[in-house]
């Protein structure tokens, strides 16, 4: 991966004083929010508890990567269908015990990686492969963004409106906190509209510990979910190469896939073992750091520390969970699109040559699996998993790059 450096990017959050570092890390918290709250939503989980240890994740990974990589760790999706399947038959708590097992599987590969050398698995994440990844990842994202905006077209076209007028018309610090102010002036409006329904502001307590649940374990529950690591550890390559694109620095290389593996591995596993879901980092908050170049990772650990804040004052979390639904999907449609565009500026700073059949071949496949929906299903005894989205693309074209000559 090539790298370039970019003079406008913002690396050292704190030359811009307390108030703005913080104006920038809750505008990270406000991004992660919507999508983890809703896992535990789906789920049952407590949602508290969710965001709490999602904070606590996200300041692991950062300690285990010695501070460098600017993500943010929420709740995953991955799991969300092996969770139910479980929940039905044993419980939440045994679904999470088949988590933690995940994430000690990512640990496990953290290990080998560390003892064999990761240059052994950056090789086989060629531009011509991590271009494509990083598109799919954004374009999978796509029909989530519509789907939200469609509520109300109204406020995701405010919203759509006030963040683009922002990043590309702004001046000095609101350039790059062109996420927030969408937020405050959408929010202003769907007020004005009556669009917003305070009831879960009078419900919630002002301040309340978590309520954590200890896991649970037994075999058919970690065969059920464990396997589910095979596919999101390869998401999370393909999410570290994504960041690294974004911020123009090779992440594989340092500090290393093994310790970005290692923080995301303990911070699912810890989550999952205190009654949280599996933690995984959130490609809406690449999309942020695409947008507003502020690229500094302390952004990111002021953003857990909110998250914390979150789950310790319900009442506050309440507050934020009021902004409509069509309001972040306004955004995330900029914010989506960014990392897509971030996968199509790789292919072409790299200057992958399209005349190459093997090279066309590889990136059609990649974007047709990724967001075809293929599935690929491995049973093994009793034993079952499926291969899907993200994952199954980047396996293949991997596998592609390997066997079809230059």
């Amino acid at each position: 991966m090539e790298q370039q450096k970019n003079t406008h990017a913002i690396t050292n959050a704190s030359d811009l004083g307390l108030p703005k570092m913080m104006t920038l890390g809750v505008q990270h918290a406000f991004t992660m929010f919507g999508a983890t709250v809703l896992v535990p939503i789906i789920t049952g989980l407590d949602i508290s508890v969710s965001l709490f240890l999602a904070g606590v994740g996200t300041l692991i990974f950062h300690l285990i990567t010695k501070g460098k990589v600017p993500a943010f760790l929420g709740s995953s999706f991955a799991f969300i269908a092996p969770m139910l399947a479980v929940a039905e038959t044993h419980g939440l708590a045994y679904a999470r015990g088949g988590i933690f097992v995940a994430g000690l599987v990512y640990l496990v590969l953290a290990g080998l990686m560390q003892i064999f050398g990761a240059e052994k698995v950056i090789k086989y994440f060629p531009p011509v492969v991590t271009g494509p990844i990083i598109i799919v990842i954004g374009l999978k994202l796509a029909p989530v963004a519509i789907d939200m905006a469609s509520g109300d077209w109204l406020l995701a076209t405010i919203a759509f409106a006030i963040v683009t007028i922002v990043s590309v018309f702004g001046k000095g610090f609101l350039k790059v906190i062109p996420v927030i102010i969408g937020l405050i002036g959408s929010y202003l409006v769907a007020v004005v509209l009556g669009r917003v329904d305070f009831s879960a502001i009078a419900a919630a307590p002002i301040v309340g510990v978590p309520a954590f649940e200890f896991a649970k374990f037994n075999v058919d529950a970690v065969l059920t979910v464990a396997p589910i690591a095979l596919a999101t550890m390869v998401e999370h390559v393909g999410d570290v190469i994504a960041i690294g694109a974004t911020v123009d620095k090779d992440f594989m290389e340092e500090p290393g896939l093994s310790r970005t593996l290692m923080g995301d591995g303990i911070a699912t596993a810890l989550s999952a073992f205190f009654g949280g879901p599996a933690n995984t980092t959130y490609s809406e908050n690449t999309g942020v750091l695409a947008l507003t170049k502020a690229w500094d990772p302390l952004i990111m650990r002021i953003a857990a520390v909110f998250a914390i804040i979150l789950g310790l004052i319900p009442k506050l979390g309440a507050v934020i969970s009021t902004i409509p639904t069509a309001v972040i999907g306004g955004i995330s449609i900029i914010l989506f699109g960014m990392i897509a565009s971030i996968g199509a500026r790789t292919l072409v700073e790299n200057k992958v040559d399209f005349n190459q059949s093997r090279n066309l071949i590889i990136t059609a496949v990649i974007v047709v699996l990724g967001l075809g929906g293929a599935v690929l299903p491995i049973t093994i005894g009793s034993m079952a998993v499926n291969i899907e989205g993200m994952a199954l693309a980047a396996i293949v074209g991997i596998f592609l790059n390997i066997v079809l000559p230059e």
